[in-house]
């Protein structure tokens, strides 16, 4: 898995984003299993309990074409910040990661790419298990 290369893929959605209020943008590619990516963007609006994040945009537009299994996400935000997903996005992902392994790419402050798995990122979640036990 390129993770440099998914990561240029999450910077060129991050000059798609719609960050009006904020002008906070973000990008986010998403590797499905099929080898295929989809890229989304943080999309703002004036109702601010109405902004989708990237990553979640991401995950909508795969899953509008099919798609239900995922290897890895990245996610570009502005040079200089440390960015990894919010809490909800990370729900959102660990909801199409069952055994917790998808690969989540971020940069840290200085620029370096970081991995980590969504398992470690949201340990305890919340997933179907509590839905149906046993």
């Amino acid at each position: 898995m390129d993770l440099a290369g998914l990561m240029e893929r999450a910077e060129a959605a991050r000059a798609q984003a719609y960050a009006p209020y904020s002008r906070f943008q973000v990008g986010a590619a998403l590797l499905c299993e099929d080898g295929s990516i989809q890229a989304g963007c943080n999309m703002e609006n004036a109702s601010f309990g109405a902004t989708i994040c990237a990553e979640r945009l991401a995950l909508g537009a795969a899953i509008a074409r099919g798609q239900r299994r995922f290897r890895a996400i990245a996610v570009a935000g502005p040079a200089g910040v440390s960015l990894s997903p919010c809490g909800l996005c990370r729900q959102v992902i660990s909801e199409f990661s069952p055994d917790g392994s998808l690969v989540v790419a971020m940069r840290d402050a200085e620029g370096r790419l970081r991995q980590a798995s969504i398992a470690a990122l949201l340990p305890d979640r919340f997933g179907p298990d509590q839905l149906h036990p046993g």
